[in-house]
């Protein structure tokens, strides 16, 4: 058999290069110990013998089908020798690819971890430099340029690509195509890529811009905290090219995210924020002068503001005369990184088209999210994985986030060594499958060389990219902070070390581009800029005072009607019963949802779960978009919702709500990660940015919103109060004592009253499927007006299937949503309430519970028992508390009663305000479990005796002795 005939039919065929020699080397230990092989390779050389020879493969390689890199290497030079040096300058490569960075001079001060570079040297690989010499560079770099003729010289380029002032990490990408067209780039442009003489001078007064704007605050504003960005001067011209860049791709929106580092700068060099506003908020600093500003200002009025650092803003830029590009910084507290979710919700909002029915259509082109990190918060902070785990999800996804991290290589005073394991901050990206790049921010082309290569590949492969910016801090954590005391050593380098406008523009100077003349030019012009701003504001300042934002507030009657016409319901509800005819519904399923086509009928009842669907049907048809996720919500937790169905035999997914007739506007739904802090965040942000959608967020349980706290309590709550940020966000939180232990029982509603002020939200425990239809498009209806607030509801668990919750057909055609609830005949007769002396007041499922007791009983066993339910709890309805109480001359008892502890629960919300709305006869008591540190019992019949008593206690017609009922 010909060489030619052996390669195309033999298992050789497939071996050829570097690998035919190590098929050689396999050989040869087969010759000599045939078991040290594998089972596999074994077999073929029984079957077929030995590979060809090392002299004949070139034939072969050379006739076209084998690797056309070994083509050039001619046939004499080719021996078993040469394979195994090929071999070893091949994993020599590869390793410069893999572990370049280790060598890179990616660190402004000099100071870095140790690293282990032998692996990019060639005596660890058995070569030398004559080795290398005697190898064609195309031999072991696929991407070698035409001028280099030998391994040596690729070897020593590849190690100038990868270990220059920019490192790169690519072969943790699993993806083939995107691996290779990320080394492709970083080895066939020129680095740092090229820029003309006229971006270099623009280049280098950016940074004299950024420099001096905190040099004059330094010696303006002595001793105000302002988390300078210097030392990472580099951030701002970075953002800059990221906005160039996407505003040149056609985005319509660039959705940034950071702490408070550098904040200030950004604000005004990227963002526009004009010098003056930001001197006057110095100067009106409370630790300047006791003028009301920040955080005093209009503090009586429900308005507190927030620090200068934490303040986002908004900016047009124009690309062209036909397209322009919104930027906007959001607004973020000191909680670091929890921003990053509400930006990636901004973004997916911006990207969608909600117009028309089924789920939105989304355009990840047409927005870009930014995240700036701190180094010490990229690793050390949760909140950032579950972050970029929404890189590949179907209901999260934005086409790429472009991460930074303004690495200064502190946190607050901790040393890298002592915040982190890994090697590098931004080590965790390489889990979610994101390439990464660390840059030296003294270097300014080399930084921008690498977010050019960022933005290229989002908008290629639509994911996300990691810059690692490493600069240093150069002064403390704050300017108010001596950072010697904890880094002498970083800080003594610091005192010495030039900042990089001055690095850069010796560089430029030493190149020609610019002289020293116009550099100092440059500089007294931008100075001169800041004393113009500093002198104009000084002069406003004194004609004018601050002013408070106007939003007081206060509560503005919510007149909306609810009510959706018979006639209409039916239409819709028959419509949510419609399938495709190539459905095929799961049949136990099929007869559950059946049951609905009767249940406007008179004589019917609609459950929760039935209301839902009505509600967001009704929703669509007024033509506002729907947006529900949670880690079960296409199902609901408890089985009852199956708003989004699956084909029994395909597993297809299909919501009708999707092919509503009725629907002018998109719904999605969605089963969110396992991620609570993350999710509500991100529906939060999509709300926020796109405030005429519904979206709702639902916890599996309410206890689980435990982990969402700093949401609840930095955005959700008071975002409208620091930051005039208003939301209608929805949030379901089931909650309920069922005897299902501590974690699956309370929503934690004493957090939420706790937080209750300034109109800031509504929370509300609702007990009938009308209600809770009413709520819905009560919520709906006022979004994108003044008056919108978040909904916190206490949803149900056992109540959703219980008969006692369902509500007629016509509570939802002719009601309306009912803060509070009276249980009783708002007609009886004047002889009657005269004989009334306890009035029960209590919020959700415990009311429910009291309501099936006594239906057990006579009615006249209670003629001296009233009982409301108080659906809403804030705003407290006092007016139809009032209304109630009046009618009652002879009330000598109001009781609160709850399931939850004493010390949890509404009680220590609602006992004062039942105090003053009180007879001046009754007494005003509590009924319910004791102060406990857990939520409640983990055992089934401790649970049971307890609820029980409760029931019992409040149904009793002895007065109450101690407000400690349940001890």
């Amino acid at each position: 058999m010909s060489v030619h005939d052996e390669v195309n039919h033999s298992p050789w065929k497939s071996y050829y290069g570097p690998n035919l020699g190590y098929v050689q080397e396999q050989y040869e230990l087969y010759l000599t110990n045939p078991e040290a092989i594998e089972s596999s390779v074994r077999e073929m050389f029984e079957q077929w013998g030995p590979p060809p020879e090392i002299t004949e493969t070139a034939n072969a390689v050379s006739s076209g089908r084998a690797d056309s890199a070994l083509k050039q290497a001619p046939a004499s030079a080719i021996d078993s020798n040469m394979f195994k040096k090929v071999v070893a300058a091949h994993q020599l490569m590869l390793n410069i690819r893999r572990y370049g960075h280790l060598g890179a001079d990616i660190n402004p001060l000099g100071i870095s971890q140790p690293a282990d570079t032998k692996l990019l040297e060639p005596e660890t690989f058995g070569l030398t430099k004559e080795d290398l010499a005697s190898i064609p560079a195309s031999l072991i770099w696929d991407n070698a340029p035409e001028s280099l003729a030998s391994g040596w010289e690729a070897i020593q380029q590849l190690r100038k690509i990868y270990t220059r002032s920019a490192a790169y990490e690519f072969t943790h990408i699993h993806d083939e195509n995107e691996r290779n067209w990320l080394h492709r780039q970083a080895e066939s442009r020129s680095f740092p890529a090229p820029l003309t003489g006229e971006e270099r001078i623009a280049l280098l007064e950016r940074l004299m811009q950024v420099e001096l704007f905190e040099n004059f605050i330094h010696k303006t504003f002595v001793g105000q905290k302002r988390f300078s960005i210097e030392g990472l001067d580099m951030l701002v011209p970075v953002l800059d090219e990221i906005v160039r860049n996407s505003a040149q791709s056609g985005a319509e929106h660039v959705l940034i995210g950071m702490a408070h580092r550098g904040r200030l700068n950004v604000l005004t060099h990227v963002l526009g924020k004009p010098y003056e506003k930001i001197f006057s908020e110095f100067h009106h600093s409370p630790n300047k002068e006791l003028v009301p500003s920040e955080g005093s200002i209009g503090i009586n009025f429900g308005w507190t503001g927030d620090v200068k650092y934490h303040l986002g803003a908004n900016r047009s830029v124009q690309s062209s005369e036909t397209v322009s590009t919104r930027l906007t910084l959001a607004n973020n507290p000191s909680h670091l990184e929890f921003v990053n979710p509400v930006v990636e919700g901004f973004t997916r909002a911006a990207q969608e088209d909600r117009s028309q029915p089924g789920f939105p259509v989304q355009n990840v082109q047409s927005a870009v999210t930014v995240c700036v990190h701190g180094d010490a918060a990229f690793i050390g902070e949760g909140i950032v994985a579950e972050t970029l785990n929404f890189n590949n999800l179907q209901g999260y996804r934005n086409g790429g986030t472009l991460h930074i991290i303004a690495n200064n290589r502190l946190g607050f005073t901790t040393n890298s060594q002592d915040s982190r394991s890994t090697y590098y901050a931004s080590d965790l990206a390489k889990g979610f499958d994101i390439p990464i790049v660390h840059v030296n921010a003294d270097d300014p082309e080399a930084c921008l060389a690498a977010i050019r290569l960022a933005c290229e590949y989002r908008s290629i492969f639509n994911k996300g990219f990691v810059i690692d910016l490493i600069g240093y801090r150069r002064y403390g954590h704050n300017e108010m902070d001596d950072p010697e005391v904890t880094q002498p050593l970083v800080y003594a380098k610091v005192r010495n070390h030039p900042t990089v406008s001055t690095i850069y523009g010796n560089k430029l100077v030493a190149k020609g581009v610019v002289g020293e003349e116009q550099v100092e030019h440059l500089r007294q012009k931008r100075l001169g800029e800041l004393q113009t701003a500093y002198d104009s504001m000084k002069e406003q300042e004194s004609k004018k005072h601050a002013q408070a934002p106007q939003d007081n507030g206060k509560i503005v009657p919510e007149n909306v009607a609810t009510a959706v016409p018979m006639e209409t319901l039916k239409e819709i509800n028959l419509e949510l019963l419609n399938r495709p005819e190539s459905f095929t519904e799961y049949s136990k399923l099929q007869r559950i949802l059946q049951r609905r086509s009767i249940g406007l009928n008179d004589g019917e009842k609609l459950d929760w779960a039935h209301a839902e669907s009505l509600a967001f049907a009704t929703i669509l048809a007024d033509g506002t978009p729907v947006r529900l996720s949670g880690q079960d919500s296409e199902r609901g937790t408890f089985a009852h919702r199956h708003i989004m169905l699956n084909d029994h035999v395909t597993a297809q997914k299909f919501s009708p709500l999707h092919i509503l007739p009725q629907a002018k506007a998109s719904f999605a739904v969605h089963n969110s990660p396992l991620s609570e802090t993350a999710v509500l965040a991100f529906e939060y942000g999509y709300n926020v940015f796109a405030p005429e959608t519904f979206v709702i967020w639902e916890a599996q349980y309410g206890d689980f919103a435990n982990v969402a706290q700093v949401i609840f309590d930095q955005f959700i709550s008071a975002g409208r109060a620091k930051w005039l940020q208003k939301s209608g966000l929805v949030i379901l939180l089931p909650h309920g004592y069922e005897g299902q232990g501590p974690e699956h029982s309370s929503a934690r509603l004493e957090r939420f009253l706790q937080l209750s002020a300034d109109n800031n939200w509504t929370v509300a425990n609702l007990t009938t499927s009308a209600q809770y239809f009413h709520i819905l498009r009560k919520q709906a209806a006022m979004l994108g007006s003044d008056n919108v607030r978040p909904l916190v509801l206490m949803a149900p668990k056992s109540l959703i299937r219980n008969p006692r919750v369902a509500s007629r057909g016509t509570e939802f055609s002719e009601g309306s949503f009912k803060p509070v609830l009276p249980m009783f005949d708002a007609g009886e007769s004047k002889d009657a309430k005269s004989k009334v002396k306890r009035l029960l007041l209590g919020t959700g499922k415990v009311m429910v519970d009291i309501e099936e007791a006594m239906s057990a009983s006579e009615a006249k066993e209670f003629e001296w028992l009233r009982v409301a339910r108080v659906e809403q709890l804030y705003p407290l309805p006092k007016a139809e508390l009032e209304n109630i109480l009046a009618q009652y001359p002879r009330l000598s008892e109001i009781v609160w009663v709850q399931e939850e502890p004493k010390n949890q629960g509404s009680w220590n919300y609602m006992e004062s305000r039942l105090r003053e709305l009180a007879p001046s006869k009754a007494t005003v008591s509590y009924i319910g479990r004791p102060d406990r540190s857990s939520t409640a019992s983990g055992h089934q019949e401790v649970h049971a005796a307890e609820q029980q008593f409760i029931i019992t206690s409040a149904l009793n017609g002895q007065p109450i002795q101690s407000s400690l009922v349940g001890r």
